[in-house]
């Protein structure tokens, strides 16, 4: 079953939120939308990796986030509500020094006043990155 709000949301209607902000300036791309879970990629390059060369853990924190953020705001009905980031945690379990990783994000929890998302990153090769959970409240619109 489909858990958005809007049904029709397309890819590039989710790119469009990344312009002029720091999903732009990272190069977070949205790749894939199914029923339960978005997909995005962020290349590994100078914008995302700490002086050893690898990929910077607050960029594997940034892609979790836009995530869950976007995940959540794709449940709820934007014209009554918002959603806001309460706690984010993420576990870096392997390094990596170039190429693209992707984030998939899936709910652990909707409620009508939280949400929860677990978002886990991987190398081009498949081999987890980082795992990653980020829980938003959903507030109402004043």
């Amino acid at each position: 079953m489909r858990i958005w709000f809007n049904k029709d949301i397309s890819i590039d209607q989710l790119n469009q939120l990344n312009k002029n902000n720091l999903g732009e300036h990272l190069g977070i791309l949205f790749t894939e939308i199914g029923d339960n879970y978005l997909k995005a990629t962020m290349p590994v390059d100078h914008r995302t990796t700490q002086p050893y060369g690898l990929l910077h853990g607050g960029a594997s924190v940034a892609l979790a986030e836009t995530l869950g953020s976007v995940a959540s705001a794709l449940v709820i009905d934007t014209d009554k509500n918002i959603c806001v980031g309460l706690e984010i945690n993420a576990n870096h379990v392997r390094g990596v020094k170039s190429g693209i990783v992707t984030g998939t994000v899936t709910p652990i929890h909707i409620g009508a006043s939280t949400h929860v998302w677990e978002i886990k990153i991987h190398d081009d090769k498949e081999k987890l990155i980082c795992v990653s959970r980020l829980t938003v409240a959903v507030l109402q619109k004043k």
